[in-house]
């Protein structure tokens, strides 16, 4: 594979870098220019992440290395075909979501704007960082800028629930981040690297309870972040952030961070042969299948909006992690591809509950019968991403979902197929009634008119729900999701491209 030495890379995380200060020196002087340097910063980012694609859609690899820290191990990025998913999908849901968090913090006359908008921009530095890492060393860094940074944003608030939910949230992945720690100076140990390889790098090295070992802690570690039951409770505590901030934790940043993080270790440094002949992946299994049962029974359970939403996350980063699991070829597809088409259909779910909030204040399911009537754009934007987590065409996630049954079906692994199934099922038992309550049911109270949320906030809506549509219709157009999960898939199965 051609390797392409260029520091685009690098200038594509300058460049939330130098927006983060810009908007830091900006302050709360001139908040248009505040705000200008935002969306600046995030479309200038996507255009740089962008300008690789040609090269990753060709075979090649895009390499820059900034130093060696030790023997073999170097602050390097390498953008191959996976972490051209993440990154792009990364990027462009900043621009989306910058422009939502205009609106909606103007809306509601935030306080710390300043600072909610220079870490936003932290977040995702650290975000597409962890995308484009060559190694777990570099990949290790920017996950934990990324921690850092969304804390402020969770604890954002100031109110006694967020600081506490703050701190849960470092108490959480803090302690996760010891155990990859632990696990990448161990595979140090026995390897003498930590580069990703497509199908893993550590096969030969150390004994079977050495490996199995490292294995268990780097899920325990990256885990955390994946809100892997029973380390989940971090994330539906975090509800208390910001709607945006929930978009940016579920959809762009975090628990995507946390599950692509899961599967580089999965594919790029244990890999299929591996977690086959150590019988790896079975316990992984069953365990992420618990997560997406148990999650969804209680997101079925949750009358707070956001929080089903948070419990229905953790379902999908689940069934991700499954299919990856499964070590098939489908499965394996299926993975990378939920991950993008999650993005864009959970960003619009949390994007409409923020836009009921700013015109209602209503956050409980209970309360938001009728709404369909009085903010129609809004709920068909919602309807149109309920029914993709269903996995129900033409909406995206159908056929990342049909991917995963066939990698289920490809392993001969039935069980983990009706966990798919399953999930799906439950997935509809819990979004329908939002739908029929906010169309088909009268308000219970009789309230004064109220209608759409502002341009800035509706409009973002309307392009993910559009976008999730649209690579329902055509998964390979604009930003190639699906043949950059092809060769990925190729290349870790030992295929070719």
């Amino acid at each position: 594979m051609e390797t392409v030495h260029s520091a685009t890379p690098l200038l594509a995380m300058l460049a939330s870098l130098i927006g983060a200060f810009l908007i830091l020196f900006t302050g709360e002087r001139n908040r248009n220019l505040r705000e200008f340097w935002t969306l600046a910063a995030a479309v200038i980012k996507f255009g740089l992440v962008a300008s690789m694609l040609p090269y990753i859609l060709h075979g090649k690899i895009v390499e820059y290395t900034m130093v060696e820290i030790y023997k073999g191990l170097f602050l390097q990025f390498r953008v191959d075909t996976f972490g051209m998913i993440f990154a792009l999908l990364a990027s462009f849901l900043w621009i989306v979501v910058s422009l939502y968090s205009i609106g909606y913090m103007r809306d509601l006359n935030e306080h710390a704007q300043t600072r909610y908008f220079f870490c936003f921009a932290l977040a995702i530095f650290g975000a597409v960082g962890v995308a484009l890492a060559g190694n777990l060393l570099t990949l290790y860094m920017f996950y934990e800028i990324l921690t850092v940074a969304t804390f402020a944003l969770v604890a954002h608030k100031e109110t006694p629930e967020a600081i506490k939910a703050g701190r849960k949230y470092l108490a959480y992945l803090l302690t996760g981040a010891a155990f990859v720690l632990f696990s990448m100076a161990v595979t140090y140990y026995l390897t003498g690297t930590l580069d990703f390889k497509p199908g893993g790098f550590v096969a030969g090295h150390g004994s079977r309870e050495i490996l199995s070992l490292v294995f268990v802690t780097f899920m325990i570690g990256f885990g955390s972040k994946a809100a892997i039951m029973p380390i989940h409770e971090w994330l539906p505590s975090a509800m208390i952030a910001p709607t945006p901030v929930s978009a940016l934790l579920h959809a762009v940043a975090v628990v995507k961070a946390g599950v692509f993080c899961c599967l580089r270790v999965i594919l790029y440094v244990f890999g299929p042969n591996v977690l086959s002949d150590l019988g790896l992946w079975i316990p992984l299994a069953f365990v992420v299948s618990f997560t997406v049962i148990v999650a969804n029974i209680i997101a079925l359970t949750q009358d707070h909006l956001k929080r089903r939403l948070a419990f229905s996350t953790i379902n999908n980063l689940s069934i991700i992690i499954l299919g990856a699991a499964l070590v098939s070829h489908d499965g394996i597809r299926g993975a990378m591809l939920h991950i993008p088409f999650h993005g864009f259909m959970k960003i619009t779910l949390f994007m409409c509950a923020g836009a009921i909030y700013v015109k209602t204040h209503k956050e409980f399911i209970s309360e938001m019968e009728g709404i369909g009537k009085q903010m129609p754009i809004t709920m068909a934007a919602f309807t149109i991403g309920a029914l993709g987590l269903t996995g129900i065409p033409p909406v995206c996630g159908f056929i990342s979902k049909w991917y995963l049954c066939l990698g289920a079906l490809e392993a001969k692994e039935i069980i983990f197929l009706l966990v798919f199934l399953a999930s799906a099922l439950l997935d509809a038992a819990y979004f329908l009634p939002i739908i029929y309550g906010a169309f088909f049911k009268k308000p219970k109270f009789v309230k004064d008119h109220f209608d759409e949320a502002s341009f800035f906030v509706v409009f973002p809506i309307v392009i993910t729900a559009i976008g999730s549509i649209f690579f329902g219709l055509f998964p390979d157009a604009f930003m190639h999701f699906f043949k950059l999960a092809v060769a990925s898939a190729k290349n870790i199965m030992g295929m070719g491209v």
